[in-house]
């Protein structure tokens, strides 16, 4: 396969530009070599690349429809909705990003309003030190929720796989991006694109509402539309969540039992 074509090939590649952002267009004062970074490389590799692995065995592995695997019989149920497909590629990629980027809106906040989520969730709210890498800090559950909930639904309208790609890169790197020190707030484009000073206030440990805000992932257009956007011209004072001060904040238990509620319990 074409390396361009390989989504491990783009998550080292941004990585990489990350890195070299950061370094020279840091906006906070904060060491490179920080508390936690060995975690954070754990799961960029984990949920960046093994994840993919794993969900690769398990289409191709698992038993369908008819005898096949599972891979196939998804693949033979979306012949008949071939929408996307007759599309030309560049609209392809970009409605798939546009409904992929609501739909993970909308699990996202599911993951801060249902008790059950919001406890796997907060493994990615352990944040102390906003980097580019903390993007991929969180609890391999999500990916269960997020891959059955937005990318079973659109790849059934047969998108082509490179326009997929597309808008997964694209995710990952406005991902990056949002938690980065890097000042960035897009001025008048604030209103339809996310950013690094934008997501910081969803890391707010004191939120003023119970979920708290600022949801999108790409686009903070659905912020704004739905009353959950809050983009004060500040840093809150501290990231975090509350209770954290109760929890282990070592990584076996945040991979294995994220769901216990005090160290000593």
């Amino acid at each position: 396969m074409n390396v361009l074509l390989r989504y491990e090939f783009w998550l080292v590649a941004v990585s990489l530009v990350m890195i070299l952002l950061e370094r020279i267009f840091a906006y906070r004062r904060q060491p490179f070599l920080r508390p936690q970074l060995g975690q954070d490389i754990f799961w960029l590799l984990f949920n960046g690349m093994v994840w993919g692995y794993i969900s690769a065995f398990f289409f191709n592995s698992v038993p369908g429809v008819a005898g096949g695997s599972l891979h196939a019989s998804l693949a033979n149920f979306a012949g008949a909705f071939r929408s996307l497909s007759r599309l030309p590629f560049i609209v392809q990629a970009l409605l798939f990003l546009v409904a992929a980027d609501f739909i993970e809106w909308l699990v996202h906040n599911a993951l801060h309003r249902i008790d059950a989520l919001w406890k796997i969730h907060r493994v990615h709210h352990s944040v102390k030190t906003m980097d580019w890498i903390c993007n991929f800090r969180f609890h391999w559950g999500e990916n269960i929720v997020y891959k059955s909930i937005k990318f079973l639904p659109l790849a059934l309208l047969g998108a082509k796989w490179e326009a997929i790609l597309i808008a997964a890169v694209i995710s990952m790197t406005v991902g990056f991006l949002n938690h980065s020190n890097i000042n960035v707030s897009w001025g008048p484009l604030r209103y339809i694109f996310n950013s690094a000073n934008m997501h910081l206030w969803h890391h707010d440990k004191f939120p003023d509402k119970p979920a708290g805000y600022n949801f999108a992932v790409v686009f903070s257009l659905w912020d704004w539309l739905f009353g959950t956007a809050l983009f004060p011209d500040h840093p809150p004072k501290e990231i975090g969540y509350e209770g954290e001060e109760w929890l282990p904040q070592n990584l076996l238990w945040r991979f294995f039992v994220p769901f216990k509620e005090r160290a000593n319990a």
